[in-house]
């Protein structure tokens, strides 16, 4: 009798045996369905065995091999790293991999032609050597970090390489951040590569076409995967080239779950299979500069804009808090946008806050409107108007006076998306004005036909949250208004300047990317905080450099390694005892290994409540990986062992913020 050991997506460490019924041909890798008590469900094989240790009375048959092809050896391969790395249950990792098991209903024929040959035309010299440099490499793993000044033409360098690992036979698989950057960019791909067989793949997809695409991979017929990060995991058995497109944003670092960053992953997956990878940003993470700084990856540099007519915008800081502005929009930025709009030019509009108002407050006694699931303040919506919290979605009515004091006096506090959509409506009565924030991009390709409408310039002003920083190329946007951008400055993550800074650039970078001069306008009440200094003189690195040194002198990230344990529950008592007793087994493991660690008292989380969870987290820190590492599984084995199913808990290593 043939045994197969079957990881299950269940949240164990440990996986199952089943029999193989006679007739039935597996193989590791083979995904397989069975039943785990009264459920059905899937799971991968990752071993054949003779003989087994469970009882033959208590063990099942496998039920039917899934119509799917089985995951190969360096899937495999991949999956167990990514489970041991990031403390995670190998099972819960092959479901990341696999696509829908449902069978896909139509598949799209590969092309048999020759893929056409793909003209460099217009590369400066810069991008003509960055993409003749990974050519040299393909065949080996180098990794690449590609910075290059907003609109320096990084995509080009991506497609021209592209171009060359196929024509030599190769797969190419392309990570984007966000799913809305998918479209535009698989347009690009298919109009600088008409012949070559692209395929796409995100959640957002429908099943059916996803699973065809993961099958034409998977088969070696589709040539360029481009997904976001999950797509990492997709077998590709004739892979040539791996890209990270901003390689920077934190869209990439999953926050539940199996809690992986999809750069690190592709960086490991390159190593293991021999290939290039490029990282390509206008504002790398500290981790990659450190990488960068130590030798271990190769910088290749784009310091223009491709667009030789183009220029990079001027900067102006106004102050935030005028007097004269007009629900946060200063006099500096309207008389901006009415020399734009008076050329026939377009503006943006950025403010990380969707909604009217961030708040609602009582202007006798000062009561705000908060949330009762979570330790936040409630949003005002309007259209339909309603209090709403962007963190668990609770929804309240907006009343007609203070429930503590029953005065009628309730203001609107700050500025959301949809109340400088109002505002701008009302200030450009002929300007075609749109928004674009989670709420208005809801339904499907709503999104796409905003920006479609952008680039036909069917639209004056755009409106947006940091949906619209990155990955746009306007012609005619010329002017870039952006409000609360201080907000950041108080934040108590170590991490808020360094993706201040990034969102600084990445959206200054939208204005002036073609033959108009571009002007940027930052509402900012401290000019002289460096992380302005820098966007005035585009200077990013000098920037970092300075951030490098500081967490060098703080002992964070990237100069040290941390997991961080975040548990939650209804009761504060349990999460407080939970980890309390997490902190003395974190501490006896340490000293059972002689680990070089550092172990942080537990303390509240950023968020102490949400969504009716009490929530409280604990550091440990290592100065070098290897020693935290070593110290997880142990650590993490005796935490399952803790008593009482209360709390929910999980470790986060390399945690995108604490």
């Amino acid at each position: 009798m043939t045994i197969a050991r079957v990881a299950l997506p269940v949240g164990v460490d440990q996986s199952f045996d089943y029999w193989a019924p006679s007739g039935l041909t597996l193989d590791r890798g083979s995904v397989v369905h069975v039943r785990l008590g009264a459920r059905r469900m899937h799971g991968v094989v990752i071993g054949l065995e003779a003989h087994t240790d469970v009882v033959p009375d208590r063990m099942r048959p496998i039920d039917a091999v899934a119509d799917v092809a089985a995951l190969p050896a360096d899937v495999l391969e991949l999956c167990a790293f990514v489970a041991a790395y990031y403390q995670a249950p190998l099972g819960q990792v092959h479901a990341l991999v696999l696509p829908p098991l449902a069978r896909a209903t139509k598949r799209r024929a590969v092309a048999t032609q020759e893929p056409s040959q793909h003209a460099q035309t217009d590369r400066n010299d810069a991008q003509r050597a960055a993409a003749m440099a990974i050519d040299e490499a393909l065949g080996g793993f180098v990794p690449f970090l590609l910075q290059g000044v907003t609109g320096s033409g990084k995509t080009e360098v991506y497609l021209d390489a592209a171009a060359r690992a196929i024509a030599a036979g190769g797969q190419v698989l392309m990570l984007v951040p966000e799913i809305n950057l998918t479209p535009h960019l698989t347009a690009r791909v298919r109009a600088a590569l008409p012949d070559a067989h692209a395929v796409v793949l995100h959640s957002g997809l429908a099943a059916g076409r996803r699973r065809a695409g993961w099958d034409a991979a998977a088969r070696g017929e589709a040539q360029l995967v481009l997904g976001t990060r999950l797509a990492v995991f997709t077998p590709m058995p004739r892979l040539a080239l791996i890209v990270v497109d901003e390689e920077h944003d934190g869209s990439y670092k999953q926050q539940e779950g199996v809690r992986y960053h999809a750069r690190d992953v592709a960086v490991y997956r390159a190593h293991q299979r021999g290939v290039p990878i490029v990282l390509g940003s206008a504002t790398p993470s500290l981790e990659t500069y450190a990488n960068v700084r130590e030798g271990r990856y190769r910088r290749m540099d784009l310091p223009e804009r491709a667009d030789r007519r183009a220029r990079l915008p001027s900067i102006v800081l106004t102050p935030d808090r005028d007097a004269r502005a007009r629900d946060g929009i200063s006099p500096v930025l309207a008389d901006a946008l009415r020399r734009s709009l008076g050329r026939g030019e377009q503006g943006l509009v950025f403010v990380n806050r969707r909604g009217f108002a961030p708040s609602l407050k009582c202007s006798a006694c000062g009561w705000e409107a908060g949330c009762t699931r979570c330790s936040a303040r409630l949003v005002l919506h309007r259209h339909p108007q309603s209090l709403r919290c962007h963190h668990c979605g609770h929804e309240a009515r907006v009343p007609t006076a203070c429930p503590d004091c029953g005065n009628v006096d309730l203001l609107p506090l700050g500025f959301g998306t949809q109340r400088l959509e109002r505002t701008l409506r009302d200030m450009f009565p002929q300007a075609r004005v749109a928004r674009i924030d989670r709420d208005s991009t809801r339904a499907r390709g709503s999104f796409e036909s905003v920006r479609s409408r952008m680039a036909d310039r069917e639209l004056d002003i755009l409106i947006g949250t940091q949906m619209l920083a990155k990955g746009h190329d306007f012609p005619r946007l010329t002017t870039v208004g952006v409000l609360g951008a201080d907000n950041a400055l108080y934040s108590a993550d170590f991490r808020a300047t360094e993706r201040l800074a990034a969102l600084l650039m990445q959206v200054a970078g939208r204005a002036g990317r073609a033959e108009h001069p571009g002007e940027v306008i930052v509402q900012t009440d401290f000019p002289d905080h460096p992380v302005y200094g820098a966007l005035r003189a585009h200077d990013y690195e000098r920037f970092t450099r300075g951030l490098l040194e500081e967490r060098l002198a703080a002992e964070l990230p990237p100069h040290t390694h941390v997991a961080l344990l975040v548990a939650e529950a209804h009761d504060r008592n349990v999460v407080d005892e939970f980890l309390a007793s997490a902190h003395a087994l974190a501490g006896s493991a340490v000293r059972a290994l002689g680990a070089q660690l550092s172990v942080f008292p537990p303390v509240p989380a950023l968020m102490p409540r949400r969504a009716g969870y009490e929530r409280a987290q604990m550091l440990v820190q290592a100065q070098r990986r290897a020693e935290l590492q070593r110290f997880l599984p142990q650590w993490h084995r005796g935490l399952a062992g803790i008593p009482g199913k209360r709390v929910r808990w999980a470790i986060d290593v390399d945690p995108a913020g604490f």
